[in-house]
């Protein structure tokens, strides 16, 4: 079944064969799709598309695109818009990216941003490096709210 899955009012978290619906993405209003994979394709339809060349490897940096997702996802939302992040299967890398959204723009805990997007979409499991990437961001993100 094709299927969006809604993390907040405005960020949706997906597989690749879902988010490459146009049908989905009109129907959801979905304005930004950001890819999280290094050749799956976009959905063929008029909307703003991000790539994050990742693989799902324990090892890949995805660190260093938190902020970038996150506020790529929130300035959207600002302007009215809706975003859908997607990997392959929707489970490890997308679902990070929503997780480092979730702390970074609703101040959400690690452990509640993980429930948030797993009620949303049951099937999520970050692989265990970016679990530990996501650990890192939240004590930066501490970090930066105390200076």
């Amino acid at each position: 079944m094709l299927q969006l899955c809604q993390v907040t009012s405005t960020l949706f978290i997906s597989n690749a064969r879902s988010a490459c619906s146009a049908e989905l993405i009109q129907r959801e209003a979905v304005t930004l799709c950001i890819n999280v994979t290094r050749q799956q394709p976009f959905p063929k339809c008029s909307v703003a598309t991000m790539r994050i060349p990742i693989l799902d490897e324990p090892s890949e940096d995805l660190y260093v695109h938190f902020d970038m997702c996150a506020n790529a996802i929130q300035r959207e939302a600002q302007h009215g818009g809706r975003s859908v992040v997607y990997c392959k299967n929707g489970r490890s890398r997308s679902a990070a990216i929503c997780i480092a959204y979730l702390m970074k723009h609703q101040r959400a805990a690690l452990t509640d941003a993980l429930q948030e997007v797993k009620a949303a979409r049951h099937v999520i499991d970050p692989n265990p490096g970016f679990m530990a990437q996501l650990r890192r961001y939240e004590d930066e993100l501490k970090r930066r709210e105390s200076q």
